[in-house]
């Protein structure tokens, strides 16, 4: 037993990871594959936009020319001046702020249940928080110029903050309610221990660990309500445009090629920054961090 015992207690070798030739070429195989893939997915797309954007207004791009005959900001310039993409521009960042400050104030109270409570239908509650991301963009646009009329509120603005608010929701409950959950429940009753209140508790047992989750949530939020078209348009459209609106006009029956890759980028270039910002919040052990144990 003694031997057993002794055997039982000493230390696993930890075994050396083998590295064969065929697997270095498997992994260079699969790295070539990825970078492939992303760079014809997203960068001949994003290089095309930029060429297209740089096309002087006096000199057409067309066939046979490989490259633009004349390369220019000329292009830039006049979008900027003659057309509606300054307004655009404005309405998009004043809609997105409230939409992101309004849809994580909304989200903290279902999120802080789903995070932290048990209560019977929780996984169906769950499931329920996601039912507008499969609706339809254009039907809830559609539900909610119908309901607006019917609450006789003609405001642009405050229907589209309404309807981006709902599309928003879901996201921002999914982080917040996964940023509940992280929160050690030793620190929780620590601080009720010590006489703490519950704001004393929110503030130094929550929200150390629930910043990541919330400034993702509102640049996630805003995100979505700057990209997003179909509401805008249905409830907007023709006299407040944001920058979603503004590209599909320049793709629809008025198909300007040079003006649409010129928004684009506007829409996009921002976009991208933030999600990026978004994704350095979300990476890396904050639980860790908080508690000492990084």
């Amino acid at each position: 037993m003694t031997a057993l015992a002794s055997t039982a207690k000493a230390p696993r070798r930890k075994l050396p990871k083998i590295r064969t030739a065929n697997g270095k070429l498997i992994n260079k195989i699969a790295i070539g594959l990825f970078l492939a893939v992303n760079f014809f997915w997203l960068g001949v797309p994003f290089i095309m936009a930029l060429i297209w954007s740089l096309v002087d207004p006096e000199h057409p791009w067309s066939y046979p020319d490989v490259l633009p005959p004349v390369m220019s900001f000329g292009r830039w310039t006049d979008m900027w001046e003659n057309s509606g993409l300054v307004e655009a521009l404005t309405n998009s960042y004043s809609i997105a702020p409230a939409v992101a400050l309004l849809t994580v104030l909304l989200a903290l109270p279902t999120a802080y249940a789903l995070g932290r409570k048990d209560f019977p239908g929780k996984k169906v509650a769950e499931v329920v928080t996601l039912l507008p991301l499969v609706m339809p963009g254009m039907i809830i646009g559609v539900f909610f110029s119908s309901m607006l009329i019917n609450l006789n509120l003609s405001n642009a603005y405050l229907g589209i903050v309404i309807g981006h608010t709902v599309l928003a929701l879901p996201y921002a409950i999914r982080i917040l309610s996964a940023s509940f959950k992280s929160v050690p429940q030793d620190l929780i009753e620590a601080s009720r221990d010590l006489g703490g209140s519950p704001w004393t508790t929110f503030k130094h047992a929550y929200l150390p660990m629930l910043k990541p989750g919330l400034l993702a949530s509102l640049i996630f939020c805003l995100v979505i309500s700057i990209e997003e078209f179909n509401i805008a348009f249905v409830l907007g459209s023709p006299d407040y445009v944001t920058v979603p609106t503004i590209l599909y006009s320049y793709l629809g029956y008025s198909f300007i090629r040079p003006n649409a890759a010129v928004v684009s980028l506007i829409l996009v270039i921002p976009n991208v920054i933030l999600m990026l910002i978004i994704e350095r919040l979300l990476k890396g052990n904050y639980l860790a961090d908080s508690t000492g144990k990084a």
